[in-house]
């Protein structure tokens, strides 16, 4: 069996959202097939989807990155029938999820700062961690040269802010209160990868068209 180190057991998703989950495992597992396995019992369950197969799935998604040694399984439009069934607890609510996240996937610059907005029903405190690495708890602290601070901004509402990204800085997190989880992926970029002329060059990497967009509309 291939073993390999998720976020923790719970996971908490409004209805109609998409989730992806990060999953790191060992080195000795980097050419193993990966896939998601549906079902409440592990010997009884049926593959979802995976790595070796052409992907057909409209549902779900799954990639490995065997440099970093993470897999990602990605869920879309989720319903209250995805309720558990995987091989972890998941809960999809038409109401405020437990624990969330504004956008899960964020986009930051050298040298700068860049925030995550969280909704937390649960509990005043929040702990950042990098996916199989070091955590910090708020009010804050200091992760591979990168301060972290999370602040409390509402009844339920919290900020995570990276201060000073470095290009080593991007990969897979995890916020966590209590025992739930929500994974969050960041890509941090040099500067020397925007071009302001012509504006349909002003991105070398392919990053998301709403991003390029607002990027373009701000040099004009």
């Amino acid at each position: 069996n291939l073993t390999f180190l998720v976020l923790s057991d719970y996971l908490s998703v409004k209805a109609g959202r998409s989730l992806s989950i990060p999953c790191l495992y060992g080195t000795q597992y980097r050419n193993h097939v990966k896939y998601l396995c549906k079902g409440s019992r592990w010997r009884s369950c049926s593959y979802a989807i995976k790595t070796n197969e052409r992907q057909k799935s409209k549902k779900f998604s799954i990639s490995d990155d065997k440099d970093q040694r993470i897999f990602t399984v990605t869920m879309r439009e989720l319903t209250n029938e995805d309720n558990d069934g995987e091989y972890f607890h998941l809960s999809v609510t038409t109401g405020p999820p437990i624990l969330s996240v504004r956008d899960q996937k964020i986009t930051g610059f050298i040298g700068e700062n860049v925030s995550i907005e969280f909704h937390n029903c649960i509990s005043d405190r929040l702990q950042w961690c990098r996916l199989g690495g070091a955590c910090v708890e708020n009010p804050s602290g200091l992760m591979d040269g990168t301060r972290v601070i999370i602040n409390k901004t509402g009844h339920k509402d919290f900020t995570v802010t990276l201060s000073g990204l470095k290009l080593e800085s991007g990969g897979w997190y995890l916020c966590s209160s209590g025992e739930y989880q929500m994974p969050v992926h960041l890509s941090v970029y040099g500067k020397s990868e925007i071009s302001k002329s012509p504006c349909i060059y002003c991105f070398q990497s392919a990053l998301e068209p709403l991003l390029f967009a607002h990027f373009c509309k701000s040099q004009r």
